[in-house]
């Protein structure tokens, strides 16, 4: 970026490591087969280079992937003793593992995020959930929630985290048991087709994991399926309202991550260099692409100036640019149609009257991008402070007292996360027990452990995933 103080060489990671294919066709049964829709195309963000064209899933094929799962289902799946499915899990972990760097060049060709992103945070906590509910998986009377498979589960993943949301829907499903019907966003299906070959690779049986790629029509059709038992989604609160009516008066199970606005909390004794840090985590990780970003700092009015200040100082030192490069720190926007969602809400802040400062850069021509950006003199009745952008757009709002932090932290319609950042450990404690968010960070942000569960409140969804919590959803209990 400019004026960044160091130079530094391009540092590319090889593409040679991925053999990508012309084209894809869809997981069921244990084999690639053709899809009887038409095919589309999946691009790179980074460069609008066409990486393949991948099959689209009509109702047919929906069909014949549930019926797959359900036959693993009853025949062989729910029938093996846990000891047995957690060597399928480990198994799969392990080669995870070993196929890391290959799944972490796919995942920001077709992402748009950062390599180091996907090198040393993605991939190795998708590999690390294989691996926790590995060890579930012969213990399951421990977990409380019942010892009993719920059945065929239908999933829906979104783009911003393609692998890691696909580990936390189909690792705790296939240690309770389950069978997997998987659809992947339509702009990021490549690590799932990968993934795919790794259950060959692992021996898993045939039809334990189904992957269906296509768009929303295919999503609905998999929801809808009168024989998926159990329906898992992660994406925006708008598809979760139809989720949900879809699948109102079923006896079908729902949980549902959905859309957030996190307050990031600056406090007058917290450790300004240490919290910046965090508000640049918070934010600009994955370009913003975040269920629980921390899209709105909130800072005492006393130290407003100061922090700002040193915001801004670092957010000029952020590198935009290739995703392969492991000197970049912020990639490409996903896709053509969410950068331009993100710069209507962005001129909604223009309109409104905040003061919008972004980090002065020259822009690729190719692909899609958008500039860190921050935006002050927000107020609560701002669009920019209410509804999720998605994407390196940061509104800062001040206060004055602990109360008026938390009145505006859950002035909000979602309660997925928060920040706390404070040298108090009282007042940390204080915030989390009245901060109506799922999962509450103390001077930190954006920590991810496979032990640790996650999801909101309000409209940012129901249900737990990860931990001990995120077996419940895929177990009943006997009887029921």
């Amino acid at each position: 970026m400019a004026d960044n103080p160091f130079e530094y060489a391009p540092a590319p990671e090889s593409r040679s490591i991925v053999d990508l294919k012309p084209s894809y066709g869809l997981f069921i049964d244990g084999d690639f087969v053709d899809g009887h829709g038409r095919a589309f195309k999946t691009i790179s963000p980074a460069t609008e280079e066409v990486l393949a064209e991948v099959a689209e899933a009509d109702q047919a094929d929906i069909d014949a992937a549930v019926k797959a799962a359900r036959r693993a289902y009853t025949r062989v799946w729910s029938k093996m003793p846990g000891s047995e499915r957690a060597k399928y899990l480990y198994r799969i972990a392990r080669i995870i593992q070993e196929r890391g760097r290959e799944l972490a060049v796919l995942e920001s060709l077709d992402n748009g995020k950062p390599i180091k992103e996907s090198r040393d945070v993605d991939i190795p906590t998708v590999a690390a959930h294989f691996f926790y509910y590995a060890g579930w998986a012969d213990k399951l009377g421990y977990a409380g929630y019942g010892t009993t498979p719920v059945g065929v589960a239908g999933q829906v993943i979104p783009w911003n985290f393609p692998l890691l949301m696909l580990a936390w829907k189909i690792a705790p499903a296939l240690a309770c048991g389950n069978t997997v019907v998987l659809k992947p966003a339509e702009t990021t299906p490549l690590t799932a087709l990968l993934f795919a070959e790794i259950c060959q690779q692992a021996d898993l049986p045939p039809g334990v994991v189904n992957i269906v790629t296509g768009a929303g029509e295919t999503g609905r059709a998999l929801v809808a399926h009168p024989d998926v038992d159990k329906v898992a989604f992660t994406g925006s609160t708008d598809v979760g309202r139809a989720i949900a009516r879809a699948v109102a008066g079923t006896d079908k199970l729902v949980t549902l991550e959905l859309g957030g606005k996190a307050a990031n909390i600056v406090f007058d004794d917290a450790p300004i260099d240490q919290a910046v840090e965090g508000i640049v985590d918070g934010i600009f990780f994955n370009q913003g692409h975040v269920c629980c970003a921390g899209s709105r700092l909130l800072v005492q009015e006393s130290i407003a100036e100061e922090v700002l200040e040193r915001l801004k100082r670092r957010m000029s030192t952020l590198r935009m640019g290739d995703p392969l490069d492991k000197n970049t720190d912020v990639g490409a926007i996903n896709s053509g149609e969410q950068l331009q969602r993100i710069r209507e809400l962005a001129g909604v802040g223009d309109a409104e009257g905040a003061e919008r400062w972004e980090v002065a850069c020259d822009l690729p021509t190719k692909g899609f991008w958008f500039p860190p950006t921050i935006f002050t003199g927000v107020s609560q009745a701002h669009r920019i402070a209410r509804e999720e952008i998605f994407g390196p757009v940061l509104s800062v709002l001040t206060f004055r007292t602990p109360a008026e932090a938390l009145e505006k932290a859950n002035n909000t319609p979602y309660g997925l996360s928060a920040g706390v950042w404070t040298d108090k450990g009282s007042l940390i404690l204080h915030m989390a027990d009245r901060l109506r968010a799922g999962v509450v960070w103390a001077n930190t942000f954006n920590k991810f452990d496979p032990t640790s569960p996650f999801g909101g409140y309000k409209e940012s969804g129901y249900g737990r995933e990860g931990g001990r919590h995120g077996l419940a959803s895929y177990l009943k209990e006997v009887g029921a």
